[in-house]
């Protein structure tokens, strides 16, 4: 059974995911910190170039199936135009502002 984003636990991350779902772009990147970085099965990413090739341009969508780390963990049925669905892993570090300085995600 998916977790329903507005029931996550951590704020950001819950922002994050709704952000995602909505293709809410401006929104997601409010989130962020200015120097935020990601990474995609362990390699750091553009995160410009891969939000808008790996999110916003393709539908991208998560199912949220677990949290871990006190919400700032999860695993997520995660869906775009591109490659379909895949179960994904996420971890977010979030500064004491509350605002993303890092994501990670790949496949468990």
């Amino acid at each position: 059974m998916t977790i329903q984003p507005a029931r996550l636990s951590d704020p950001a991350v819950r922002a994050f995911v709704t952000a995602v779902n909505a293709h809410d772009r401006d929104a997601f990147l409010a989130l962020l910190n200015p120097d935020a970085t990601m990474s995609d099965d362990g390699a750091d990413r553009d995160l410009g170039d891969w939000i808008d090739r790996e999110i916003f341009s393709c539908n991208g969508h998560m199912a949220v199936d677990k949290e871990t780390r006190d919400g700032r963990g999860l695993v997520v049925n995660y869906r775009n135009d591109t490659w379909g669905e895949m179960r994904t892993r996420w971890s977010f570090q979030v500064h004491d502002d509350g605002r993303i300085a890092r994501f990670e995600t790949g496949q468990p």
